[in-house]
């Protein structure tokens, strides 16, 4: 555990060390601004609520976090660091734990900075704070769950642009299936069984429910359960890495 917030602390430095850190948190505050009060009709609504800024969180996370993800590993190959890093005395697993808490905390401090929005709506209205703190415990386990993949796939390549393209279709595949769109494509002629599968691998079906202010067992369990497979496969994809 010492070792893997000593990586931690070190990467989440050295998220600041850099522009991008700066650069993603405006460009996520200013797309989520956007999509709020403009594309999600806020002020037409007359509703003091947070719904429309939920609801486009799925798609901005579709392209921010890979934008994190991608150099995660693939950076770390490219530079030839990776081999350093996996000569020291810290286990495998602390590198990769520790490297994604560091992704999913400055996330989470992205995420945070949007607080503004939430004391908004309450300066505007009386809205169901509980639904809203529900929301943000989705937002922020939905983004892990996105960064655990991108963690995996950015392994597996030492180019940032490959890893940012695999995350961003991976990720796509997992969001849509559980869209209205891919539902009803299968619909009219597959059993409700296996549409309901299909539903329940989706970011979407779990991460409405949430939004929604309903926290289910099955929901938790379901980011959680895929933030450890994919860090999971993300070790094995490194260990096939070093043995080659």
């Amino acid at each position: 555990m010492s070792a893997t917030m000593t990586i931690a602390r070190r990467e989440l430095a050295g998220y600041f060390a850099t522009p991008l850190a700066y650069v993603f948190i405006i460009v996520f505050l200013f797309l989520t601004g956007i999509f709020t009060f403009y594309v999600g009709n806020f002020f037409d609504r007359g509703e003091a609520d947070l719904v429309p800024f939920f609801s486009f969180h799925p798609w901005l996370y579709l392209f921010l976090i890979p934008a994190i993800a991608m150099r995660l590993w693939a950076e770390e190959r490219k530079s030839g660091t990776i081999e350093l890093l996996l000569t020291l005395p810290v286990p495998l697993a602390a590198a990769i734990i520790g490297k994604f808490l560091a992704a999913w905390a400055f996330t989470g401090i992205a995420l945070a900075l949007t607080a503004p929005m939430w004391f908004t709506v309450n300066y505007l209205g009386r809205p169901d704070n509980g639904v809203i703190l529900a929301g943000y415990i989705g937002s922020f386990l939905m983004a892990g769950a996105y960064l655990a993949v991108g963690s995996c796939l950015s392994a597996a390549t030492r180019n940032q642009v490959v890893a940012f393209v695999l995350t961003v279709v991976v990720l796509f595949l997992f969001t849509a299936s559980g869209a209205p769109m891919v539902l009803d494509a299968f619909s009219g002629w597959a059993p409700q069984a296996i549409i309901d599968t299909i539903a329940s691998f989706s970011f979407l079906t779990h991460f409405n429910g949430i939004v929604a202010g309903v926290i289910e067992a099955k929901d938790i369990v379901f980011f959680a359960t895929l933030i450890i497979a994919a860090l999971g496969a993300n070790a094995v994809v490194i260990d096939m890495k070093k043995a080659s």
